[in-house]
């Protein structure tokens, strides 16, 4: 039982994306909140929340794929 190379790579690869937006998300969702009299609060806790999402979503690709590869025949 080998393990396919290439889609461990992408596996990674999508962690590799989803690592900075883990730290970026929560940033932008703090500074917003420290921001709230602002105008444009509303949009930025929106794309803090969408940055936070696509984290999420890229780390579960990236496990997926990391799985698919080690164990998919």
């Amino acid at each position: 039982m080998g393990t396919n190379k290439t889609i461990l790579m992408k596996g990674i690869r999508y962690l590799s994306g989803a690592l900075p937006l883990f730290f970026l998300g929560p940033v932008v969702i703090h500074s917003s909140f420290k921001n709230q009299g602002h105008p444009m609060f509303i949009p930025v806790l929106g794309l803090g929340i969408i940055t936070c999402i696509t984290g999420m979503l890229l780390m579960f690709l990236g496990i997926k794929t990391i799985m698919k590869s080690l164990f998919d025949q």
